[in-house]
C-alpha cells in the first residue's frame, strides 16, 4: 500500500459502539432495480455482493416508509412487514463482505413517481433538478397524516432492525419530504410544523426520536443512526442556505447520532452567498467541529480525491460513482494498485462489473452522470 492512503485503512468506532475496518463507505445509491413488486431482485444481490468486500461500511439505496413515499421507479419498499424478508435479502448481501450495513430511509415528498397520491409539506410542484426526477403535483399533509409518516420511519426501522441491519440512515437530502419541512422555499404551513426556525426542525428531530425510540426497544445490539442533508438549495432563490445547514448541524449534534452525512455532489463546491474561500465540506467541517462525525460523498473518484478530503478533516469518505466503476476500488488501493482505478465507465466490462440491467439504462439516459469510456 502507498503510505499515503494509510489514513483511509484505520479502524473507526461509532458511538453506538459498532467498529468499521476502514474509513471508505459505500454511498446510498438508488439502483432502479427492484423486482416489480418492489422486493430485492437477484440483479440488485449481486450489483451488492460485487461492491462490498473492501469497504468499511455499507449504506444501501433508500427505501421508502409509505406506499406513497416512493421517488424512483423499481426502488424496494420497506413500509410493510411483508417486505421483511426482502429486506433481510438486502442485509445478507450487503453484509457478505463483512462489513455492517445500514438501510437508508425516507420519503419522496413532492419527488413521488407519477401515479401516487403525492404529499409534501405544502401543496406545490416538484421542480426536477436531474433527468431522473419528473415534476408532480402534490397535496399538503394534514396534521395526523404528519404524525403517521413520523411513525412510519420508526415502523421501518424496526424492519430493519428485524432484517439484520446494523443501522439506518435519515434520509433528509435532496429535496424529499424531511427537507420540505426544512426548507422555507417549500414549507409554507402557519401551524406547528412551519413559519418558524423552530417548527421547521420540528419534523426531522421529531423522526430522529422516533427512530430512537424504536431502537431502544427493539435492538438487542448496537445500532447505528446516521442523518443525511443537502448543505444547500442552490437552485432556490429563497431555499436553504449554509447558514440554515448550521443551525440543523447544531440542533443534530444534540441528537446524540453516530454521524452526520454531507451529501455534497461535488466537494469543491462554496456556499452561494459567502464571500470566503472555504468549500461547503471544509465550513460543515468547521461547524461539526468534532461533535459529531461527518461522512461526506460528492466527486470523489479517485483515492487522491478521497485523500484531500481525509486530510480536510474528514472521518468518513462515501464513494458512490466510483464503486460502480471500480466495485474493488478499496482493494486496488490497499494493494498499491491505485494507477489501475478507473475514472471512465468502461462498457466493455459491464458483464464484470455486475450493474443491473436497469441501472444500465438510467446511466444511458444521463451519460453526463459518468465518463464513459467505450
Amino acid at each position: 500500500m502507498n503510505q499515503k492512503y494509510s489514513k483511509f485503512f484505520d479502524s473507526f468506532t461509532f458511538k453506538s459502539g459498532v467498529t468499521i475496518k476502514n474509513r471508505v463507505v459505500m454511498a446510498p445509491m438508488t439502483t432502479w432495480s427492484s423486482n416489480d413488486d418492489l422486493t430485492i431482485s437477484d440483479d440488485e444481490v449481486k450489483y451488492y455482493k460485487h461492491r462490498v468486500n473492501g469497504v468499511g461500511l455499507v449504506i444501501t439505496g433508500c427505501t421508502h416508509v409509505t406506499p406513497n413515499g416512493q421517488g424512483f421507479t423499481n426502488e424496494f419498499a420497506g413500509y410493510n412487514d411483508e417486505f421483511t424478508p426482502s429486506l433481510r435479502k438486502l442485509a445478507e448481501a450487503a453484509k457478505s463482505g463483512g462489513a455492517p450495513a445500514i438501510l437508508q430511509i425516507f420519503h419522496a415528498g413532492n419527488k413521488a413517481i407519477p401515479g401516487l397520491d403525492a404529499v409534501s409539506v405544502s401543496a406545490l410542484k416538484a421542480e426536477a433538478t436531474n433527468p431522473f426526477e419528473i415534476s408532480v403535483e402534490t397535496r399538503e399533509l394534514e396534521h395526523a397524516e404528519i404524525l403517521s409518516i413520523i411513525r412510519d420511519f420508526g415502523d421501518t426501522t424496526r424492519r430493519a432492525i428485524e432484517a439484520g441491519f446494523d443501522g439506518v440512515e435519515i434520509h433528509g437530502a435532496h429535496g424529499f419530504l424531511i427537507q420540505n419541512f426544512w426548507s422555507p422555499a417549500t414549507n409554507q404551513r402557519t401551524d406547528q410544523w412551519g413559519g418558524s426556525l423552530e417548527n421547521r426542525l420540528r419534523f426531522p428531530l421529531a423522526i430522529i426520536e422516533e427512530v430512537k425510540n424504536v431502537i431502544e426497544k427493539h435492538a438487542k445490539k448496537p445500532f447505528i443512526l446516521g442523518y443525511r442533508f443537502s448543505p444547500e438549495e442552490t437552485s432556490k432563490v429563497d431555499g436553504l442556505r449554509l447558514k440554515d445547514t448550521y443551525e440543523l448541524i447544531d440542533n443534530l449534534v444534540e441528537q446524540d447520532l453516530d454521524y452526520i452525512h454531507a451529501s455534497l455532489f461535488d466537494k469543491s463546491i462554496k456556499p452561494v452567498d459567502s464571500q470566503e474561500d472555504k468549500t461547503w465540506l471544509e465550513l460543515i467541517l468547521e461547524r461539526a467541529n468534532g461533535k459529531v462525525p461527518v461522512m461526506a460523498a460528492g466527486s470523489i473518484i479517485t483515492p487522491d480525491d478521497a485523500l484531500k478530503a481525509v486530510e480536510l478533516g474528514l472521518p468518513l469518505v462515501a464513494i458512490g460513482h466510483a464503486l460502480i466503476m471500480n466495485p474493488d476500488w478499496v482493494e486496488k488501493v490497499e494493494n498499491g494498485r491505485e494507477a489501475e482505478v478507473e475514472t471512465e465507465l468502461d462498457i466493455s466490462k459491464l458483464d464484470q462489473l455486475h450493474i443491473p440491467g436497469k441501472l444500465w439504462d438510467q446511466i444511458q439516459v444521463s451519460p453526463g452522470w459518468f465518463n464513459i469510456k467505450k
